[in-house]
């Protein structure tokens, strides 16, 4: 089975736009703890290509996997979910 062309996509919400064509998007997950049976917040932060500049802090956002653009970036941001209201 070949997994050309089945690229995994994540939802999240963008917590950096300081870099010029990047924005560092953070992934939220739940996983049930095996022992207490409660679950739990996982986090993890991934550094997104983001072309035009155009996502800012609070934006709720899809990445998907990319080749690799740089030594952190695997990902590029595919749409917008959600914008932040501006102030």
């Amino acid at each position: 089975m070949s997994l050309r062309g089945k690229r995994r996509t994540l939802e999240g919400v963008v917590v950096s736009d300081k870099m010029d064509k990047t924005v560092v998007v953070q992934v939220e997950r739940l996983v049930r703890d095996p022992r207490y049976h409660k679950y739990v917040r996982r986090r993890a932060r991934f550094m997104a290509h983001d072309e035009a500049n155009e996502f800012g802090i609070g934006d709720t956002v899809r990445i998907i996997e990319h080749r690799p653009l740089s030594k952190h970036k695997r990902w590029k941001v595919q749409q917008a979910i959600a914008r932040a209201s501006r102030v």
